[in-house]
């Protein structure tokens, strides 16, 4: 692949990324909630250290799981592909 490709492949990438995230947004914005109360929650990883924040402690609790498998996912595959490199 040459640069030209894997520019052409990023763009449409984020383009596609910001497309679903716009769709998802609007289908929310329209649709009716059956439950009244709401959860939230949110992580900022930020190298390997998830900085995780919610509404409730059972959100806070989801997304301190996932923001850890995510960081171990990564460390994983940054070590594979250093060792694969040599």
């Amino acid at each position: 692949m040459n640069a030209e490709t894997l520019y052409a492949l990023g763009f449409a990438l984020i383009f596609l990324g910001v497309t679903i995230i716009l769709t998802a947004l609007l289908l929310l914005s329209y649709s009716e909630t059956k439950e009244k109360e709401t959860r939230a929650g949110g992580a900022i990883i930020i190298g390997p250290v998830p900085i995780v924040f919610g509404a409730d402690k059972e959100s806070v609790k989801t997304i301190l799981i996932l923001s850890i498998v995510l960081t171990v996912v990564l460390v994983a595959t940054t070590v594979t592909l250093h060792l694969m490199s040599r």
